[in-house]
């Protein structure tokens, strides 16, 4: 079977990130630094000679996405399937306010519970189900291909633990993989039995900007 090499990157450090607040959904753009990291990545990407690129459908994913489709003159496949898992109530608060005005939500989000269902929001399973089947179907329609998929610490995290085989039907709580903003983790496919992890959390080209920060990125 045809190796497919696959590229699972976070987007830029966005305004929200840079406050320290939930995401979600929300429309946030890239502060000036996740501009600049997009940039980097597109450069270093652009060198493993990319066959197709896909996208979360979120500004600040796409955003990180575009410096690479423009370079390599590709198409960026933005879906819905790879945003951020949906916070509902917590959504654009920082740690601090969502712990204090809705605990329930946020210590089953920090303690990684896959089934609770944030108020107004989704769960990680849910999370889970719609990024892995998408991610599956393009894995079978770019067979042998180089697929860069820009999206979310948390929508990356758990794409990763399913490829690692870490998450089960009865799995409750699960580890957490750090993504750092524009943090790439390398895997080759050569079937769903046979998946490779390269490298996890790679930000080596980004250290001349942002230092050892690159590895604390929220």
């Amino acid at each position: 079977m045809a190796i497919t090499k696959l590229f699972l990157i976070r987007h830029g450090q966005s305004a929200g990130n840079a406050e320290g607040r939930f995401g979600g959904h929300g429309p946030t753009p890239l502060s000036s630094l996740g501009i600049k990291q997009a940039k980097i990545t597109a450069s270093a990407l652009a060198k493993e000679h990319i066959t197709a690129i896909y996208s979360s459908d979120l500004e600040r994913a796409l955003q990180t996405a575009q410096p690479l489709a423009d370079e390599l003159e590709l198409k960026v496949n933005a879906t819905e399937a790879f945003r951020e898992r949906h916070v509902g109530v917590l959504e654009g608060l920082t740690f601090d306010e969502s712990k204090a005005n809705h605990p329930k939500d946020y210590y089953a989000l920090v303690n990684r519970n896959v089934h609770h269902v944030i108020t107004q929001g989704e769960s990680y399973r849910h999370l889970l189900k719609r990024a892995t089947t998408e991610l599956w179907e393009i894995l079978r329609d770019h067979q042998g291909g180089r697929i860069a998929i820009f999206s979310h610490t948390g929508a990356i995290c758990f794409m990763t633990l399913h490829l690692m085989g870490a998450i089960r039907r009865d799995t409750r709580q699960t580890p957490w993989i750090v993504t750092s903003n524009c943090g790439i983790n390398r895997f080759e496919i050569r079937g769903r039995r046979n998946v490779r992890v390269l490298a996890l959390n790679d930000t080596r080209h980004l250290m001349h900007i942002t230092g050892n920060d690159a590895f604390a990125a929220h």
